[in-house]
Formats: C-alpha cells, sequence, structure tokens
C-alpha cells in the first residue's frame, strides 16, 4: 500500500503526518501529489467533500515554495470563511516542522485591518474568500505579482454563489503564476468554461465516478402531502432521537422559522442563514460543534463550507431545484470512512425530481414510511431504557442516599417505580403521539379519463385544470391561477435557478408554494406566481439594485 514517503513527500512533512496519525494517503491524494509536486502543470481534481483534498493540495504546497522569500508565492481561494479557516488550521499542523513558512487567512467577516497587519509581517501562502481578496487587491494591500501558484478549492461551490467575476478577476491578478490547481465536487460547464480558458491542458483526475454520491450515505426519502413537511420533519426528528445532523431548507425565513418552531417545542436546533451576523454565526457553529446543539437548520448558501465531523444525518426539508445542490448536501454526513444517512422530504409531484437526482449520484434511492405515533413512542422508550442503562453513576456519592431511597419507596413495587419514570420521562410525548395521524401520502397515479384541449405547444386538461405541454410535462401557471413576471435578471448576473429562487424568496418573504415555472435566460427571466400574490413580489423586488443595477420586474403579458 502506497505511504506519504512513497510519494515524495518532504521528511519534515512525513514527520507531521506521521505525527497526525496519516499513515496511507487518500485515492486523491495518492493521485495528486506526485502530479502537483512537479509545480508546472495545471490540475483539475475532482473529489467528493471529506476525501482529503486539504493535504492533496497543502503538502505539495509547502514543499514547492520557498521559506526565505517572505512574500506571497501561493493563493488559496475557497468560498466561505468556514473553509478558509479550516485549510489554515490543516496547513498549520502540516507544517509543524517547517518553522520559516507563514499562512494568513484573509475572510470577510473580521477586521481588514488586522488582516493587512498580519500580510505585511511576512508570509507565503495566503487563504482568500473571493470578496475580501478582491478588497485587499484594490486597496493594493496584497502584492500578488510574485504567485507562482493558485488553488480554487471547492470551484463548482464558488461558481453556484455566484463568484464566477471574482474568480477571473484573481486570476487576471495572478499574470506570473505557474500552475493553477482546481479542486470541485462537481464539473457543471461553468467550472469547465473556466479551466478551459485559464488552464493549459490541465492533468484531471476524478477519484470515483463524476457526480456521484458517497457509497457511505443511504439516502432514504418519505412522501407527504404539502401540508405535512412540518408534522414529518418533527416525526422524524423523534424517530431518531440519537441524530446530530443539518436539516436544509430553500429560503432563510423557511430556516429562521423551523427553528423557533421547533425551539419553542423542545428541540435542541438553531439556525444558520444570511441574515446573521458573524458574531452569531460564530455562537451558533461553537454550539454544534460542541454538540449544545443537536440539530442545525440551514440554507445551501449559508452551509457552505461548514466541516463538522461525525454528523449522522442530513435532512432536505424540500429538494433543492438544482440536482448538484443535492450533493454538496448530502456530503456533509459519512465521512471519513463512517456511515451516514441522507433523508429527503417530498410530495408525491417531486417523485420525478428525485428519480434525477438518483440517477446523478448513481445510489439508490430507499423509500421509507412515515412512522406511526405507536412507532415513535416505541423507538423513544427504548432510546431512553438504553440511556438510563448506561448512565455512569460511579462518580457520585449516591450510596449516600440509598437508604432514603429505600425507606421513601419501601411499599412501591419496582414495576411502579419503573411506570413512574417512564411517565416522567414521556407524560407530554405520549400524549401528543397517542392519537396521531398517519402522515404518509399516497403516490400511485390514479388513471381517468380525460378531455383535453390544446392551446399552441400545451394542453390543457379540463379534469384538473393543469396545463402540460406536448410531452406531457406540466406548466404550473396554466390554469389562470397564475401571473407570469418579468424580470431583467439572469444567468448572466450570476445566477443558477437555485440560487436565483432563494434571491427572489428573500427579497419578497413569499413561500416557495407561491411559486410555478422558472424560465431562466442569458439577460432575463420569466417568473409564474399565484396571482394573489404577484403584485407583492412586484413591490418587493422592481427598483431595487443588483450589483449596482436597477432591477426591473413587471407582469410579462402587460408589457408592451
Amino acid at each position: 500500500m502506497m505511504t506519504f514517503e512513497g510519494l515524495g513527500i518532504d521528511a519534515r512533512l512525513i514527520q507531521a503526518t506521521d505525527e497526525l496519525g496519516y499513515v496511507n494517503p487518500t485515492p486523491i491524494q495518492e493521485q495528486a501529489i506526485p502530479v502537483l509536486l512537479s509545480g508546472t502543470t495545471d490540475f483539475v481534481g475532482l473529489a467528493q467533500t471529506g476525501t482529503g483534498k486539504t493535504a492533496a493540495f497543502g503538502l505539495p504546497l509547502l514543499q514547492l515554495i520557498s521559506e526565505e522569500s517572505k512574500h506571497p508565492q501561493a493563493l488559496i481561494v475557497c468560498p466561505t470563511r468556514e473553509l478558509c479557516m479550516q485549510i489554515v488550521k490543516e496547513i498549520e499542523l502540516f507544517k509543524k516542522h517547517m518553522r520559516g513558512l507563514h499562512v494568513v487567512a484573509v475572510y470577510g467577516g473580521a477586521s481588514i485591518t488586522m488582516q493587512i497587519r498580519d500580510l505585511r509581517r511576512g508570509v507565503q501562502i495566503v487563504v482568500a474568500t473571493p470578496g475580501r481578496l478582491i478588497d485587499l487587491i484594490e486597496r493594493k494591500a496584497i502584492d500578488l505579482e510574485q504567485i507562482k501558484y493558485v488553488v480554487l478549492d471547492e470551484a463548482d461551490e464558488m461558481l453556484n454563489m455566484g463568484f464566477r467575476d471574482d474568480i477571473e478577476f484573481i486570476l487576471k491578478n495572478t499574470p506570473k503564476r505557474e500552475s493553477t490547481w482546481l479542486f470541485s465536487a462537481t464539473m457543471p460547464p461553468e467550472v469547465r468554461q473556466v479551466s478551459k480558458r485559464y488552464m493549459k491542458t490541465p492533468v484531471e483526475i476524478t477519484v470515483g465516478k463524476a457526480n456521484t454520491g458517497n457509497k457511505n450515505i443511504d439516502h432514504q426519502y418519505y412522501v407527504c402531502s404539502s401540508q405535512h413537511r412540518y408534522e414529518t420533519l418533527k416525526r422524524i426528528i423523534d424517530f431518531n432521537p440519537g441524530m446530530y445532523g443539518i436539516i436544509f431548507t430553500r429560503t432563510k425565513l423557511d430556516a429562521q422559522g423551523i427553528a423557533e418552531k421547533l425551539t419553542r417545542e423542545g428541540y435542541d436546533i438553531d439556525a444558520l442563514h444570511g441574515d446573521l451576523s458573524q458574531g452569531q454565526r460564530d455562537a451558533v457553529m461553537g454550539q454544534f460543534r460542541d454538540k449544545t446543539l443537536q440539530l442545525l437548520i440551514a440554507t445551501d448558501v449559508a452551509a457552505r463550507g461548514i466541516d463538522v465531523k461525525e454528523i449522522t444525518h442530513v435532512i432536505n426539508f424540500e429538494l433543492p431545484d438544482d440536482v448538484e445542490v443535492y450533493t454538496h448536501r448530502s456530503g456533509r454526513t459519512g465521512r471519513a470512512g463512517s456511515q451516514g444517512i441522507s433523508m429527503s422530504i417530498v410530495h408525491s409531484r417531486e417523485i420525478f425530481k428525485l428519480r434525477q437526482i438518483e440517477k446523478m449520484v448513481q445510489q439508490p434511492f430507499h423509500k421509507l414510511d412515515i412512522p406511526s405515533g405507536k412507532d415513535v413512542c416505541r423507538k423513544q422508550f427504548f432510546y431512553f431504557m438504553d440511556k438510563l442503562l448506561q448512565t455512569d453513576v460511579s462518580h457520585g456519592d449516591y450510596e449516600t442516599y440509598l437508604p432514603m431511597l429505600a425507606e421513601k419507596f419501601a411499599d412501591v413495587s419496582k414495576e411502579e417505580v419503573l411506570k413512574r419514570v417512564v411517565a416522567t420521562e414521556f407524560d407530554r410525548f405520549l400524549k401528543y403521539y397517542e392519537n396521531a395521524s398517519d402522515l404518509n401520502a399516497r403516490t400511485e397515479t390514479r388513471v381517468r379519463e380525460r378531455t383535453t384541449y390544446d392551446r399552441g405547444d400545451q394542453r390543457v386538461d379540463r379534469n384538473d385544470g393543469r396545463t402540460r405541454d406536448t410531452r406531457g410535462r406540466e406548466f404550473s401557471g396554466g390554469d389562470g391561477n397564475y401571473a407570469r413576471l418579468f424580470v431583467n435578471l439572469g444567468t448572466k448576473d450570476g445566477f443558477y435557478k437555485a440560487s436565483f429562487l432563494q434571491f427572489i424568496l428573500d427579497m419578497s418573504e413569499l413561500k416557495k408554494e407561491s411559486l410555478g415555472r422558472i424560465d431562466m435566460k442569458e439577460m432575463n427571466s420569466w417568473i409564474e406566481i399565484d396571482k394573489s400574490v404577484a403584485d407583492k413580489m412586484v413591490k418587493s423586488v422592481d427598483g431595487k439594485t443588483f450589483k449596482g443595477r436597477r432591477i426591473r420586474m413587471n407582469d410579462a403579458n402587460s408589457r408592451g
């Protein structure tokens, strides 16, 4: 079996990896490190999150750069503050025996003055988020003229977050780089375009199949009606009392609202979303990491870069619109060889999307019944009994109180004591679930005779009022209950369907259920929305600005 020493790594780095307990490289490390040690080869590495990518580029960088030169020689760009800090932490461990090397992290939400001071002290490796790095470039507070190596970590995440222009700006400002290393979990067209434009015949390595999911993750789904999503979520949590996980929502309003409701009902949970200050975000993440919080509820954007070990479950409160986002969500669990579970709560109309995701990750999705109230109670009861039996009583002076306890319960049978213990722990819980209804939705399709008429390339069903195209795909707004809005934002503005949907919903504070079909073009987009809230969306969005440009939104049917 290959060792780090066999890859040609410097003896001081070998000493550090040995002390960390790293003996054998992971597949991405084994294949990437020999290529990167040349220092002159552009490289594309496709591997899922949690496969050891930081060591794959961190160890070669530390070996290639000069300790004597106290100016930036390597630049690592990543999407979020959390990932930035994580990379620096790992590189600091690797360079333990290389005293002359210095690494600095620069990211938003922290004092830029302090970061400028750290840069001026002399540094060879800079780890940065795109926005803060550009700010430093424009202030002439960082010199990238002598950068030899540029690493783009989680490139697909950065592009999905709208950082394409920022990445191109950064690459244009590192004209003397000898090689560019791009690491990504997936290879969407946008990542491919960047590699073609800024890299010369890169060596491309794929660990596992591109776009496939982690084999250690069990993918499960539950089918319920849309009005029972929250109750289904609660029941899943209650049926898995030992879970430590992340719940994903599409919007920050959903994240905050669900967190508040679950907190009121006694769950150890908090939300992570874009409205939090950096201090609030750090506090939430600190509580989650030390397991004061059992659950974290987050939007896709807010969760970028989170790396927390031992996450047992990921729950998709709703499926993401972009199927590739599912890979990033589910990849938060099942890390470092451990087993994980990714659960999705879906409506029967979303089964087709689920099959698309299943095909993409190339793993089967298992349909599970939503647990009944009795199932939940039984699971909680046995979990409580196991916890009771495993309780450590060796550290307390319990012997002192045993005579008093024996006297107090002298006339009470063992069975009665057990009943009272259970009643104390479960009384409210049992009352809640004793008459709980069945939340499982019927997924079979009922076939009935239909009368249709054509409307151009659409077909309207008189029985259910739904509009479908000639291939049977449904148009949500074809029955007259939806308005069609025009907005002068499109893919050229850095949006993808998922990020555009979240942007629109966040601005209007509307629910996803009010939207129908979204048709995105390069310069403009069209949105179908429930007529009852169309005016609210227009008033919320029209006239606002995005990246200095005025947003125009109006009724598409009224445009001349």
